[in-house]
């Protein structure tokens, strides 16, 4: 009976041993809906995860609806004290008033917190980013893309409290202006990705005081950014490590500021789409300067011909996986053969019908 007795409590010991550990696989893998509802299976499985801190590191809430109370009732919970990242990327319901009473309800709660997601929160206000940002000490990524009331208060606020932000998402902030930018180039010399897509208010003395302050930059998106023109676009060329760079509609963009853009050769993804001024010279340049090219789009740019494509094909054939030359009347129709003999990656093509 008593060897029985031993087996028996040997056999609960392994089986919560193993249990546990799979859990912990288990659990990085599952959604937050899904662990949550783990919880309610019984009390041990309840501890066992509890006990983990690693699980409850993401607090996810986009498309969600009345968020912002769904929020402040996670960051009441113990289990939420070490979250390093929230997603509220549309979630519905979440205005300034909400993240005030996280600061004040909760100003711990967020002190490891590394990620915040307001990407489509369009309540949130300059009040909002104030309060939220004044107790996320170690911040590094912050995106509020779609959101038309944020101005340069709001990111004075935020390059106030967090001095850490290596990736900065504020598409279609089209409130903000070169001031931002300032604040920005003292504040993130270590920035690595910034996206300002439709910020239109934005001019070249603003761009400029990022490029020439933010060397670090590897992702770079200008996108829809017509008002540029090549006294910015030629000081892209500081920045040795850009690895991805949208210039999607930069109709002022030439060939001679391509040329300097060219000098960043560990580009691997360049949009150039609707770069209406670009010609075989400028593509030619890029192709023969930046051989680690995955990505290129030319749609729309009526000044390119074959010729630009047969450079690509000598100096970008063992990289380039996609090639968009959609409205590019210059360059022929090509079989798919043909373009796998030019470019063997390649893996999407788009040509003009």
């Amino acid at each position: 009976m008593e060897a029985k007795k031993v087996t028996e409590e040997e056999e609960e010991s392994w089986r919560r041993e193993i249990v546990t550990s799979v859990m912990r696989l288990v659990s990085t893998r599952l959604t937050q809906t899904d662990l949550i509802s783990l919880l309610l299976v019984s009390p041990w499985l309840y501890r066992t995860l509890i006990s983990y801190p690693s699980i409850w590191l993401n607090i996810d809430l986009h498309e969600m609806t009345n968020a912002g109370d769904r929020l402040l009732a996670a960051l009441s919970l113990p289990r939420y004290r070490q979250v390093k990242h929230i997603n509220l990327e549309f979630a519905q319901g979440v205005v300034d008033s909400h993240l005030k009473l996280v600061k004040a309800e909760c100003p711990d709660a967020l002190l490891s917190l590394e990620c915040l997601n307001l990407n489509g929160c369009q309540k949130i206000s300059d009040n909002g980013i104030e309060a939220i940002t004044s107790i996320c000490p170690k911040l590094k990524v912050f995106s509020i893309y779609w959101n038309v009331r944020v101005t340069d208060a709001g990111i004075r606020h935020l390059v106030k409290n967090c001095r850490h932000i290596i990736d900065l998402n504020l598409s279609g902030c089209k409130s903000l202006t070169d001031k931002s930018m300032q604040l920005v180039a003292e504040s993130y010399q270590d920035l690595e990705s910034l996206n300002i897509t439709r910020c239109v208010k934005i001019t070249d003395d603003g761009l400029l005081q990022v490029l020439q302050k933010c060397s670090s930059l590897q992702t770079l998106n200008l996108y829809a950014l017509s008002g540029f023109t090549d006294k910015a676009y030629k000081k892209i060329s500081l920045l040795a490590d850009l690895r991805f760079l949208d210039l999607c509609g930069a109709q002022n963009l030439s060939d001679e500021g391509l040329g300097h853009i060219a000098k960043c050769n560990k580009l691997e993804s360049l949009n150039l789409t609707w770069c209406v001024r670009i010609t075989d010279a400028g593509v030619i340049t890029i192709a023969n300067s930046c051989t680690s090219l995955e990505f290129l789009s030319l749609f729309g740019i009526v000044g390119v011909t074959d010729r630009c494509l047969e450079t690509l094909s000598q100096t970008c054939s063992t990289t380039l996986t996609t090639l968009d030359v959609n409205g590019c009347i210059g360059i022929k129709r090509r079989s798919r053969e043909e373009l796998l003999q030019m470019f063997p990656r390649l893996t999407c093509f788009k040509v003009h019908s």
